[in-house]
């Protein structure tokens, strides 16, 4: 038995069972954004114009005018969107006139007509997710005005520098191959700078704004974000200063170098994607290890007596590392390319190894970047993960000389295991 349709023409159509499954999803659209609003309205102890039925009403307003504007004209897609606007400006002159100054209900009340529209006309996903993205926004009101008043002048001047160099320098820088081997390409080596930069400050403002108050795995994992070798130093350090808090230090710098390992294959993905069908299995075994002896040694340690370890920041946006990666990125693609004319299979790995004594990132791109040209993919994720257990060798050396006997031994324990599943993983690569 066909559907029945409800509209259908050269350009749309629907059927009446699509109809109302997109009716029921915009009525539900309307109940969470009101929903939310009445929530906010009654912890604030004020009012709102808009609640749950009159979002709800709004939203449907908008699926029925694109419904008729199917029938008749788009102009009456137009026409309801600007009866909702003169809703909306009574209320807030209303709002004003009482002294309440603020548009955000009304904001979201026209944002409510327009996904209503978009529902109708099937954009389904889309209209779910700008919904989450609106309630979001929404509800993070105090907290929001809590994070923007600790936000420093030097933090806001980092931010506009970022914006600056992803939006207005990047998308211009031109996107041709130069120089021996054609390796370098200025438009990758802008994306390469942006990401590095970029995954920096989102790590800086997660340990400014989080902290380590909520424990010293969650502070691992998120400096893990900016650096774990970074991690390693300050925390084999502080075992030293403070011998009673090895295991706390271990947990940080174990979750800081297994959260190395998803920085890996976040690169790999967005360089090569092709890689990740061999490199998935071995990097989700060095994972899990790590991962799983950090939580154990976590809830197995003796209770301690509190002491402040924090996470030390350093600047919000460090172009200068940033550019300096970029170089070094570069650097390997010529080292790699040339090892590999040179002296074939051993010269990328003898490269991989000694590129990885320093970053693990610009290896991996790199290594990602030539694979499938002048790289195979099974000498590529060897590369990978070979340069992955070197750089945690460079870790394992700085806290066995900087830190406390016995962090020595909870590292020891810790990356044995890791290395273990390391190894596992070349067998499984290469078997």
């Amino acid at each position: 038995m066909e559907e029945a349709f409800v509209i259908q023409t050269d350009s749309f159509q629907i059927t009446q069972f699509e109809f109302f499954i997109r009716l029921l999803i915009s009525a539900g659209i309307g109940f969470v954004i009101g929903l939310e609003r009445e929530h906010a309205a009654l912890n604030e102890k004020g009012e709102n114009f808009a609640g749950v039925r009159t979002f709800s009403l709004v939203v449907i307003l908008g699926f029925l005018a694109a419904f008729v504007s199917e029938i008749y004209t788009p102009w009456i897609i137009f026409a309801g969107f600007l009866a909702t606007l003169s809703m909306v400006t009574v209320s807030y002159w209303i709002s004003a006139r009482k002294g309440e100054i603020g548009g955000t209900t009304e904001f979201a009340t026209l944002l409510a007509y327009l996904l209503g529209v978009t529902t109708f006309s099937g954009f389904i996903q889309e209209s779910l997710g700008i919904m989450v993205i609106l309630v979001v926004l929404l509800s993070l009101k105090v907290k929001l005005k809590r994070i923007i008043g600790q936000i420093t002048p030097s933090e806001l001047y980092a931010f506009i520098k970022f914006v600056v160099i992803a939006l207005l320098i990047f998308p211009f820088l031109p996107n041709e191959t130069y120089g021996p081997y054609a390796v370098f390409n200025p438009r990758e080596l802008g994306w390469v700078i942006v990401l590095t930069s970029g995954l920096g400050f989102a790590g800086y403002l997660l340990m400014k704004f989080l902290g380590s108050d909520r424990g010293i795995l969650f502070t691992g994992i998120l400096g893990g974000l900016v650096s774990s070798t970074v991690v390693t130093w300050v925390f084999s350090k502080k075992s030293k200063e403070v011998p009673a808090l090895s295991k706390n230090c271990a947990i940080a710098i174990l979750s800081a170098s297994t959260i190395m390992v998803v920085r890996v294959v976040v690169w790999v993905s967005i360089f090569n994607r092709e890689l990740l069908s061999g490199l998935l299995l071995p990097m989700a075994l060095i994972f899990i290890t790590g991962i799983g002896i950090s939580i154990y040694f976590y809830k197995k340690q003796e209770t301690q007596a509190k002491v402040k370890t924090e996470f030390p920041l350093g600047e919000a946006l460090n172009l200068k590392e940033a550019l300096f990666f970029g170089i070094l990125y570069t650097g390997i693609l010529f080292l790699v390319s040339y090892a590999n004319q040179q002296f074939g299979t051993k010269g990328i790995f003898i490269s991989s190894a000694i590129a990885s004594l320093t970053d693990i990132d610009a290896i991996t791109i790199s290594v990602s970047k030539l694979a499938g040209e002048s790289l195979s993919i099974s000498i590529a994720q060897n590369a990978i993960l070979l340069a992955t257990l070197c750089n945690t060798l460079v870790k394992i050396g700085i806290a066995l000389w900087t830190g406390s006997k016995l962090l020595r031994k909870y590292i020891l324990i810790g990356y044995g295991l890791i290395f273990v599943a390391g190894l596992l993983g070349f067998v499984i690569l290469n078997y």
